[in-house]
């Protein structure tokens, strides 16, 4: 077995993966907003991996660094084998998805229903453990359908730690895979951070980072006592602004303004325009960045319509930009 390179990445803040929406363009805006953030890639399956153009799927700018890639799958030797040819890209960590509940993943058998399975979970992770020396993480929830969240859960952190594995993403929320479509499953079940501190004081040995429904600043600062660190779901994509504040009370790091978020955007896609990366790829992820402040309709209507009409990539972000400032100082007067 190869020997496992430390693991001293800092997941105080992480920004979870979102399927057909974290890109690489995302990955570079959460990165100016949260320089010490961990970031993540979409869930890619390990067949894709095996089989596909690793540039396109898993290609990324060194901007994105610290950087996990996360995987999907249920078979070892297939995801021992996606681990062997990603291993020398840079990443930070390799984390298996054992949470999603999208009806898309869990017919291709893994997922959220893999929690019913965690003797297979734990058989995957001692094989991807076996072909890297990058860590393997997993991300999970508390628990779905009927299983019991107590002995459930415990059993089934405790399998899978057995086997190497020593940090686990948790989703403080059930997945109903039978009867819940995946949007209900984000607000339905109820969140039980309580349950998910009981883990954390009962396996101290462990990282564990709380993830689900963790919305302002006050409440992540509360709810993360007990935990080693926070995932940041549809709040950061939504709000993206707010990372922002949460490094600065983690990290004690100043917060970009957003002019100074849209200028290094800016200049990305100025570099971006000269592959031929049609701007609005860009835009799309930067659409809640005014949200809450004046001018926010006026900066997410003129990029949601108008960014696939302009050939000055930054310059229009600039523009954007200096009509959200003047819309905002007239409104304040």
């Amino acid at each position: 077995m190869h020997e496992i390179r430390k693991n001293a990445l800092n997941r105080r803040l992480c920004v979870a993966p979102m399927m057909d929406w974290t890109d690489r363009h995302c990955r570079v805006f959460h990165r100016n907003l949260a320089p010490n953030a961990l970031l993540f890639t979409e869930m890619i399956t390990a067949e894709a991996i095996i089989h596909g153009n690793l540039n396109q799927l898993i290609g990324h700018d060194p901007v994105e660094h610290p950087l996990a890639l996360q995987l999907g799958g249920s078979n070892p030797e297939t995801l021992a084998m996606a681990v062997g040819q990603a291993s020398d890209k840079g990443f930070s960590e390799i984390n298996l998805n054992v949470g999603c509940p999208s009806d898309r993943v869990r017919n291709g058998q893994f997922g959220a229903c893999l929690m019913a399975k965690p003797k297979l979970v734990a058989e995957c992770c001692q094989s991807m453990i076996a072909a890297s020396n990058i860590p393997v993480t997993v991300k999970c929830r508390i628990g779905i359908d009927d299983m019991d969240e107590e002995q459930g859960l415990d059993r089934f952190v405790d399998l899978v730690a057995d086997v190497g594995v020593q940090v686990f993403y948790l989703h403080a929320r059930k997945a109903w895979l039978n009867g819940l479509s995946p949007k209900e499953n984000r607000d339905i079940p109820p969140l039980k951070y309580d349950r998910a501190r009981r883990l954390a004081r009962r396996r101290n040995d462990l990282s564990i980072v709380l993830n689900g429904g963790l919305e302002t600043v006050d409440q992540i600062s509360a709810e993360s006592t007990g935990f080693s660190g926070v995932m940041l779901g549809r709040a950061a994509y939504r709000m993206p602004y707010l990372l922002t504040a949460v490094s600065e009370v983690f990290f004690a790091a100043s917060p970009p303004s957003r002019r100074e978020v849209v200028d290094a955007m800016a200049e990305y896609a100025d570099r971006m325009e000269k592959t031929r990366v049609p701007l609005r790829n860009i835009t799309r992820h930067m659409l809640g960045l005014y949200a809450g402040q004046r001018g926010a309709k006026h900066w997410r209507r003129q990029l949601g319509e108008n960014a696939r009409l302009s050939d000055d990539g930054g310059a229009f972000i600039r523009k954007i930009s200096d009509e959200c400032e003047e819309l905002a100082a007239r409104l304040a007067k």
